[in-house]
């Protein structure tokens, strides 16, 4: 993705990272022929010598656990190739929430993630999901025997899982893509979620949403069931699976507080995703990058910081309802990046 050329001046410590990077990058042409992957390789030798901000936390509601603000987003990352590298250093970055998702969406993720787990696994909270296949619209009623089949497709992926994982348990099953809030408020969601737990293979349960997010994280609030949320939100608003861009519609992240602050009070931990999508279009669809769709939500401190515009959304989001967020992290450049975000987010609202 592409990122902001920071216009200062380079000191003499960045001169001789610039040309680490660029030796760096020139051997990975020669080896590799591409320049997309000299370009990536040079980023990440000089955010391996880079000095990264100490991490924050945060009380993930109900679950008690101390919760980095950055999760790791393994799902996309680990689809196809293990990364054992930037999951370590993720980790050394103090980074303890990993978030990966089930073989029919993710492919090879969860078996890629499984031999890192196996080094730190007491030590970190491993959120896996699955979606409950249940073909109905956004607002209709899911009848009994719906819900029970959706609910025993549910509980099956989540055995996958963890035979995919190599562990006896999960942190926090997610029910994905829960745009449904008649299931959301399923008893058969919930007496599945609960024999799981009894069974000792899922300690909290939680749902993620890229649509209807709003009727679906009210009715979440209302059962009581849910310790976790992840939420498509952005500066703009909510995020639209569809277009790939804000919710058409939508009103502000910071007009949407109030919902948000219900649902934290009611012992939910939010959790977003997507908060930087829209920024970097879908240049094969001619959707270009978008760098400034956001700066009209941002004050002068933000605007003025030197961070990316990636940055400046994660941040912001942090600063307006978010508990944590999850970021879909490809390299080391980019996990630096993020990590800058989330660490210095509340000095750009105090």
């Amino acid at each position: 993705m592409a990122r902001e050329r920071d216009s200062r001046s380079i000191s003499r410590r960045s001169f001789v990272q610039y040309l680490a990077m660029a030796a760096v990058g020139g051997q990975t042409f020669l080896t590799s022929g591409s320049a997309r992957a000299a370009v990536e390789a040079a980023r990440d030798a000089r955010a391996s010598a880079s000095e990264w901000p100490a991490m924050s936390y945060r009380k993930l509601g109900r679950t008690g656990f101390n919760a980095s603000r950055l999760v790791m987003g393994c799902g996309a990352s680990l689809m196809f190739v293990s990364k054992d590298s930037l999951l370590n250093a993720a980790y050394d970055a103090g980074i303890n929430v990993f978030d990966v998702g089930y073989r029919d969406y993710y492919r090879n993720a969860e078996e890629n993630l499984a031999p890192f787990l196996q080094k730190v696994r007491d030590d970190v909270f491993l959120i896996s999901k699955a979606p409950a296949d249940i073909e109905v619209g956004d607002n209709d009623t899911v009848g009994v025997q719906q819900a029970k089949n959706a609910a025993r497709i549910w509980s099956q992926r989540l055995d996958a899982s963890l035979a995919e994982l190599r562990v006896d348990r999960v942190d926090a099953y997610y029910l994905m893509a829960s745009y449904n809030p008649s299931l959301i408020r399923s008893e058969e969601i919930y007496r599945t979620f609960q024999d799981a737990k009894q069974a000792g293979k899922v300690t909290h349960l939680g749902l993620s949403t890229h649509r209807n997010a709003q009727n679906v994280l009210l009715a979440a609030v209302e059962t009581g069931w849910y310790d976790l949320a992840m939420i498509a939100i952005t500066p703009g608003g909510w995020y639209d699976w569809e277009s790939k861009s804000v919710l058409s519609g939508s009103p502000p992240m910071t007009e949407l507080r109030p919902i948000l602050d219900k649902a934290r009070a009611s012992g939910m931990g939010l959790v977003g995703m997507k908060a930087a999508r829209h920024l970097a279009g879908l240049p094969f669809v001619g959707w270009f990058d978008k760098p400034d769709a956001f700066n009209g939500y941002y004050n002068e401190k933000l605007m003025a910081a030197r961070l990316s515009a990636f940055q400046r959304s994660y941040a912001f989001v942090l600063a307006h309802g978010l508990d944590v967020v999850n970021a879909d992290i490809q390299s080391l450049a980019q996990l630096q990046e993020n990590v800058v975000a989330t660490t210095t987010s509340p000095s750009y609202f105090a």
